[in-house]
């Protein structure tokens, strides 16, 4: 798994505005998403969780039972675009279109990640 590094307020912000108008590269797509993840990773460490945001992301969260090979015991799967609203706390955990199995897969109670 890839480590991922959270973009400084302005970064993000920018990006953001970007998104709210509409007007989003794939790059502020990739950026935003791995942004989020990185806050994810900070504030539910651990490995029982696979977050999977494809084509630009996935992370491994939530203290528990470690996995090291095949499919995780608990798998959290979304598009970019649902992630970022998600993260940003613009769509609810519970009205996202989230494909999630396994122990721990709930993670509304981490949500929003940034704000902005």
């Amino acid at each position: 798994m890839a480590r991922y590094v959270p973009l400084t307020h302005e970064e993000f912000a920018q990006i953001c505005a970007r998104l709210d108008a509409g007007e989003p590269t794939r790059a502020d797509l990739k950026a935003a998403t791995k942004h989020l993840a990185a806050l994810l990773v900070q504030r539910a460490p651990g490995a029982s969780v696979e977050v999977r945001i494809p084509p630009y992301a996935a992370v491994q969260v939530v203290a528990g039972a470690r996995h090291t090979r095949g499919t995780p015991p608990a798998v959290v799967e979304m598009d970019p675009l649902t992630w970022i609203a998600v993260g940003r706390g613009r769509l609810a955990w519970v009205d996202a279109s989230v494909r999630a199995s396994g122990e721990r897969s709930d993670l509304s109670h981490l949500m929003p990640l940034d704000i902005t």
